[in-house]
C-alpha cells in the first residue's frame, strides 16, 4: 500500500513523543534550550496527559523543610526506601542519579508554575517523604501546558505514532495516523515519553493469559506501547521484566480503563484480605502503607480469578481513606459472605481463627506496631485488631495496574542505548518507558512523577544539546 503524506515534511529540532508529566518536562527543557518543539499526544485534549491525570504528589530529596515536607530526606534513605521495595532490583547508578538529581525539584515544579498544599497526614505518613501538588496531576498538565503555549511549543493531539524510522543508530522520520492518512515529522531528535503497554490487554496477555482481561486499567487507555515497539524493533535494549508493573489493590466495581485514584482502596493494613475461597494469602500489615500498597496489585494478579475481599469491622470503618464506592455491609458473617459469594463456613473459619491468634497490644495506625497474630501460617505483623464488631463491611478487589516496567535501556544523559550496548544516536527516552531502569519491580508513593520530571528534564536537556551538533 502507499503511503499518502504531505509533499512538505515539517521538521523540527525535537520532537517529544507523548504529553504526560515525562513528555512536558523533556518539551519544556528543550525549549529553554533555544530548540523548536512538537509535542506529539495520542490521546485528544480532554484526555491529554497520560497516567500523569491521576497523580497528586512527588517524592524528591530534600535537606529540612521544604514546601510543606518536615525533616530531612536524604539520599541514603531515599535509596534504602527503594531497595526496600524493589528488594534490589534497580541500577543503582541510574537509582542514585535520579535521587540526587530530585533535590530541588520542588523548586523547579514551583518555577514552571505549580502550586503546592500541605501534605496529607495520618496513615499514609508522607509528610516528610512527598510534596502534593495542589489540584491534583490535572492542574499540573494543565499548568505544563500552560508554560509550553507560553514558550512557544507545538502540540499536536489525537497524534499517535505508528511509524518510527531508525537508520542503524540514528533516528530519522515518524509517521504519525494510519497507512492511509499518514502524517510525517523530521527531527534533529526525538524523545519517547509515551508511557507503558499497560493498556494493551492483548500484550499483557501474552505474559499473563487470560488472567490479564481481569486486570483494571487505574490510567489512560491510551498507552498501549506502540511507540515502544517500535523502539525495540529498531534495536532498543530492552530492560525490564514484561511481567512486572506498578499495581494496586483496586475496587472491582470500578471500569476496567482510567479509574485514577479514586478506585485505589487503602483499607488492607487494617482489617484481612482473603481470596474467592474465603483464604488468606498474605501479610496485610508487613510494612507502612506507602511501602507497601503497590505490592498488593500482583498479589491480587496472582489469586484465582485475580479477586479478592479487604474485610473489616465497625471498630475500623474510620482508618483508611474510603473508595469511591461504599463498603458492602452486613450484620453477621453469613450475610456477608452471601453478599460476596464466598463459602460462609469457610469465612467464618478464617475470621474466628484470626481472631484467636491476635495478640493485644497498643493499636497505632501511624507506626509499625505491637498488635501482631502468632501461630498462623500467614502472619500479620502490625495493625492486627479482631475481626468481631458488625456491621461487618467488605470491598472486592482487584489488580489495578498503572504502568509497565518493560522498556527501553538508557545512558546517564537519557539517551536510548542499543542491544549492541551504544546509544541509538539522536533518541532520548523519558518516564515510564523507561521506568524499568530504576524499578525492577514494587513501588512507593510518588516516585513515577520523580522518575517522570528527572528524566524528562535529562532528556530534553540533553535532547536541546544534541540537536546542536
Amino acid at each position: 500500500m502507499t503511503t499518502r503524506a504531505s509533499t512538505m515534511t515539517p521538521r523540527y529540532d525535537v520532537i517529544v513523543i507523548g504529553g504526560g508529566n515525562a513528555a512536558l518536562c523533556a518539551a519544556i527543557e528543550a525549549r529553554r534550550g533555544g530548540r523548536s518543539v512538537l509535542i506529539l499526544e495520542a490521546a485528544p485534549t480532554m484526555f491529554r496527559g497520560g497516567n500523569s491525570r491521576h497523580t497528586r504528589n512527588v517524592r524528591y530529596l530534600h535537606r529540612g523543610e521544604d514546601f510543606h515536607l518536615v525533616g530531612d530526606y536524604l539520599e541514603d534513605e531515599f535509596y534504602q526506601d527503594l531497595l526496600d521495595v524493589t528488594g534490589g532490583n534497580t541500577d543503582e547508578r541510574l537509582a542514585r542519579l535520579t535521587i540526587r538529581a530530585s533535590e530541588g525539584v520542588g523548586h523547579w515544579m514551583a518555577g514552571n508554575g505549580i502550586t503546592w498544599q500541605g501534605a496529607l497526614r495520618g496513615t499514609l505518613q508522607l509528610s516528610r517523604t512527598n510534596a502534593f501538588f495542589l489540584g491534583g496531576g490535572k492542574a499540573l498538565l494543565n499548568t505544563y501546558y500552560e508554560t509550553a503555549r507560553k514558550l512557544g511549543i507545538e502540540v499536536q493531539f489525537d497524534a499517535e505514532v505508528c511509524g518510527l524510522e531508525v537508520r542503524p543508530g540514528d533516528f530519522h522520520q515518524i509517521t504519525v495516523g494510519s497507512e492511509a492518512a499518514a502524517r510525517l515529522y523530521e527531527a534533529k531528535v526525538v524523545v519517547a515519553a509515551s508511557g507503558g503497554f499497560e493498556a494493551n490487554l492483548d500484550w499483557l496477555g501474552e505474559y499473563w493469559g487470560e488472567a490479564a482481561q481481569n486486570f483494571l486499567i487505574r490510567g489512560t487507555p491510551y498507552n498501549k506501547g506502540g511507540v515502544l515497539k517500535l523502539l525495540l524493533a529498531a534495536g532498543a535494549k530492552a530492560i525490564g521484566d514484561p511481567r512486572e508493573y506498578h499495581a494496586v489493590a483496586c475496587d472491582a466495581r470500578g471500569p476496567q480503563f482510567d479509574g485514577g485514584i479514586v478506585t485505589r482502596l487503602d483499607s488492607v493494613p487494617f482489617g484481612i484480605v482473603v481470596n474467592r475461597d474465603a483464604q488468606r494469602f498474605s501479610d496485610e500489615g508487613v510494612d507502612m502503607w506507602p511501602k507497601r500498597y503497590a505490592s498488593w496489585g500482583g498479589l491480587l494478579a496472582r489469586q484465582p480469578g485475580q479477586i479478592a475481599y479487604s474485610i473489616l469491622d465497625a471498630k475500623l470503618a474510620s482508618e483508611y481513606i474510603p473508595s469511591l464506592y461504599p463498603a458492602i455491609r452486613a450484620d453477621n458473617l453469613e450475610d456477608l459472605a452471601r453478599h460476596l459469594r464466598l463459602p460462609p463456613v469457610e469465612l467464618r473459619h478464617t475470621i474466628e481463627q484470626f481472631n484467636a491468634a491476635v495478640v493485644p497490644g497498643t493499636y497505632d495506625p501511624t507506626k509499625l506496631d505491637d498488635c501482631h497474630t502468632e501461630g498462623l501460617e500467614v502472619a500479620k505483623s502490625h495493625w492486627a485488631q479482631t475481626i468481631d464488631r458488625p456491621p461487618y463491611m467488605a470491598y472486592p478487589l482487584r489488580p489495578g495496574i498503572t504502568f509497565t516496567y518493560h522498556g527501553v535501556g538508557v545512558a546517564e544523559d537519557g539517551q536510548v542505548i542499543g542491544d549492541d550496548g551504544h546509544p541509538l544516536g539522536n533518541v532520548f527516552a523519558a518516564g515510564e518507558i523507561m521506568a524499568g531502569n530504576i524499578l525492577g519491580r514494587g513501588y512507593m508513593a510518588g516516585f513515577g512523577m520523580t522518575i517522570g520530571t528527572i528524566w524528562g528534564r535529562i532528556a530534553g536537556q540533553g535532547a536541546a544539546a544534541h540537536a546542536e551538533r
